[in-house]
């Protein structure tokens, strides 16, 4: 073709480091395998679909003058059958890469958009060829994800290079055979250094061991340690570090184990290492795709029915999705107000939230990605693709100390913080915020025991946290409990012991209960099933049984302050940091709280060790003001913000008066300052009295609702198992079991971890 840009356009291979968005359109989830494949951009590497609609690829060149792409399609090469046999079964936690062009024929085109999209070999130039060779044998975007979900890369680290272990000696086998402190006869690990030999950690679940091992380096400093029954003659083994806290790699095993007169080419490996029991226990976990009677459920196609893949310890993710983009408003916001946006956007689609947000919807939503593929045979149930949301994972985890990790995850966790993340996102346009949907107040009240002095606070929240009652029947089974006694339980009376009431200026017993102010249009409640056993979070099995109906929720609407109520006295500023537990501190930030809220635990349960602030940690945990600065830490005398701190969040939309405030309340603290911010969005900075902020919800009953969707967990532990989704649709239940989707006849309602209630018209 006579095209001048082919010459003309300075072109760069990728490195390395540069993502190539190949696999799949940026904007939707059109991608190679399609009839029309992708636009890959040549400059930048963005990936576009050439579908005449949508047509990312042209808006492209629109927006960045980007004139050249190349055209990849993607055909599946049916193999002869040669009596090669089939690949060996997957047996650790990783992607074993297989040769693409084996399976795979790729068509390559280049194309200018400059003129008009006139066509051209890929070795039009040399230039051009190069490029397009590097774009092909880079690793995708999507398949850095990929192979990030399953494989897990592990090294060697300067601890057990440089391991200087005691003087040799030779350990008897009955010193091999059980922990030194304790009976346990599997899971051992020998510490490398002196030759010690102790149980591993105990689990969420109460299994695994005693924590010896773990003990004996917090005794002795000494970090390496191998686990015994994963010892193979080709000398690999499962090493520890208990300094990095981190599976490592000990490039001289063999030597390190001579040592202690253990000779690697005569060992055996007679356990599952830490990657099998990993890969072990996510497979473990699954939802039934039958019916009682062995019936496989019907699936579900079209509109509104399209799975999520599974990319690794993404379903958490994948069942809250679900349930939220169910909602009219996300759809609306989302699928219909951003229709038009990727033609404006300027900037990189995927790093913009709202390229990828309506990216999501549309591909969850249109229907376009949910049909069947083709059946072989007639016994054969007819499945779907579906779409893997890897894009939106990698921009909504980042940054996130655990989002942005490929482990199992709080389902109940990421929907807060993708719901704290969205409004922030939409701070500009507050009037279109879908996440105005969960929002609602809730009323406190406290009462001095001996004053009788009350104190009333409105806070605003998305969701509430209840607790399951949890009454034994037998060994680990429990009675139903109903839904409403749930509700009870969040709406009780809770005794406040050293409370120091600033009417009486002493230390007395107050009485706590919180209720609803207002309520939403969705209310999320999360079911707390879990109980501590040793300090280990044990999930308890415990059905709730729902009315038949509506929900009425009118009993739980606070009066406010009743006739003949005194209220207390405001408190007075604290001097100084009350004297904490530092152990206790220390053992409760052992346990993953933030240091904060293990000091804000001590302080309301006066000071009265760690098993006793833990308790209050788990019945606080959704507190809207949990995370707020402790009293001495608030702005009072913390010295004036930087020009930097304050240019930090103006960046982010606000006034310079709104940042200094927000900094002052919070210790000049940023993140925390941010999160004020958004906390009080009617705040002007101003030291003059501000307008009454809007409550938000709805106080007029009455509040009648149903479950509307709600998201279920199998396993001993939120960090592991397995998530799915149940959502009302179209008068019956579905299920979203990553991308596999079907009706379900008989919903485990009562089982849920996450309940997404619609409030009745």
């Amino acid at each position: 073709m006579a095209c001048a840009h082919i010459t003309t356009t300075q072109l760069k291979a990728p490195s390395v480091y540069t993502q190539v968005h190949k696999d799949e359109c940026t904007q939707c989830f059109d991608n190679q395998d399609g009839p029309e494949g992708i636009d890959v951009c040549l400059t930048c590497f963005n990936g576009g679909c050439v579908d005449p609609l949508r047509n990312h690829a042209r808006n492209h060149f629109n927006l960045t003058g980007h004139p050249l792409t190349v055209n990849i399609r993607r055909t599946v090469v049916d193999k002869p059958d040669d009596g090669t046999p089939p690949p060996q079964k997957i047996s650790k936690l990783a992607i074993n890469p297989e040769d693409e062009e084996v399976q795979y024929d790729h068509s390559l085109k280049v194309r200018c958009y400059a003129c008009q999209g006139a066509e051209a070999p890929k070795d039009s130039t040399p230039e051009v060829s190069a490029v397009v060779d590097a774009i092909m044998s880079a690793m995708s975007s999507a398949k850095q994800s990929e192979v990030k979900a399953w494989e897990e890369e592990i090294t060697a680290c300067e601890h057990t290079l440089c391991l200087v272990q005691d003087p040799p000696k030779k350990l008897e086998q009955q010193a091999l055979a059980h922990c030194a402190d304790c009976e346990l006869k599997e899971n051992l690990w020998l510490c490398l250094q002196c030759g010690s030999l102790g149980c591993g950690r105990r689990h969420y679940d109460g299994s695994g061991g005693n924590n010896h091992a773990l003990e004996h380096f917090e005794k002795t400093g000494h970090g390496v340690s191998c686990k015994l029954g994963t010892i193979t003659p080709e000398g690999t083994a499962d090493i520890y570090c208990y300094i990095c806290n981190d599976a490592r790699l000990d490039n001289d095993l063999s030597t390190h184990l001579a040592n202690w007169g253990i000779n690697v080419s005569q060992q055996m490996k007679t356990e599952k290492s830490m990657t099998e029991l990993q890969l072990e226990q996510n497979l473990k976990f699954d939802f039934s795709m039958t019916t009682e009677d062995g019936k496989q459920l019907e699936p579900k196609f079209g509109p509104g029915y399209t799975g999520l893949k599974n990319l690794g310890n993404s379903c958490y993710m994948a069942s809250v999705l679900q349930s939220v983009f169910d909602i009219g408003a996300f759809q609306d916001r989302y699928q219909q107000q951003l229709a038009d946006h990727a033609k404006t956007c300027v900037n990189e689609p995927a790093s913009c939230w709202h390229c990828q947000l309506h990216k999501l919807a549309d591909g969850m939503l249109s229907g376009r990605y949910s049909q069947p593929n083709p059946i072989k045979s007639d016994e054969q149930v007819p499945s779907q693709d579906g779409i893997a949301p890897g894009m939106f994972k990698a921009l909504v985890g980042k940054g996130h100390e655990e989002f942005s990790t490929m482990r199992q995850q709080d389902a109940y966790e990421f929907f807060q913080y993708l719901i704290k993340t969205i409004t922030q996102k939409e701070h500009a346009t507050k009037t279109t915020d879908p996440t105005s949907q969960f929002e609602f107040a809730v009323e406190q009240r406290l009462q001095c025991g001996k004053c009788h002095k009350v104190r009333y606070q409105t806070d605003t929240t998305n969701s509430i946290s209840v607790n399951v009652p949890a009454r034994p029947a037998g060994e680990d089974v429990y009675e139903p409990v109903d839904f409403y006694e749930c509700m009870d339980t969040f709406v009780a009376d809770e005794l406040v012991e050293g409370y120091n009431c600033p009417s009486c200026n002493e230390k007395t017993i107050a009485q706590k209960s919180v209720k609803f102010a207002t309520f939403p249009q969705v209310l999320v409640v999360h079911a707390r099933r879990f109980a501590f056993i040793d300090w280990v979070p044990r999930k308890l099995n415990v059905e709730i049984k729902f009315p038949e109906g509506e929900l009425n929720f009118d009993k739980y609407l606070g009066k406010g302050q009743q006739p003949g109520e005194e209220l207390l006295p405001e408190d007075a500023p604290a001097a100084a940091e009350a004297v904490l537990d530092q152990t206790a501190v220390e053992q409760l930030m052992a346990m993953g709280f933030p240091e904060n809220r293990c000091k804000r635990a001590l302080l309301n349960t006066g000071n009265n060790g760690a098993e006793v602030a833990m308790n209050w940690l788990f019945e606080h945990m959704e507190d809207p003001g949990i995370d707020d600065p402790l009293p001495s830490q608030g702005g009072g005398d913390s010295g004036a913000a930087s020009e930097e701190q304050i240019g930090l969040l103006c960046e982010m939309g606000f006034t310079p008066l709104q940042a200094k405030k927000a900094l002052k309340e919070t210790g000049n603290d940023p993140q925390r300052a941010l999160d004020w911010l958004f906390n009080h969005p009617d705040e002007t900075g101003e030291e003059t009295t501000s307008a009454p902020k809007k409550t938000p919800g709805d106080s007029n009953p009455p509040f009648n609702y149903a479950v509307q969707s709600f998201v279920s967990h199998k396993g001993t532990s939120v960090h592991c198992g397995h998530y799915v989704a149940h959502v009302f649709k179209e008068g019956q239940w579905v299920l979203f079991n990553d991308n596999k989707v079907a009706v379900s006849p008989k919903p485990p309602i009562g089982e849920a971890y996450l309940y997404f209630l619609q409030r009745s018209k």
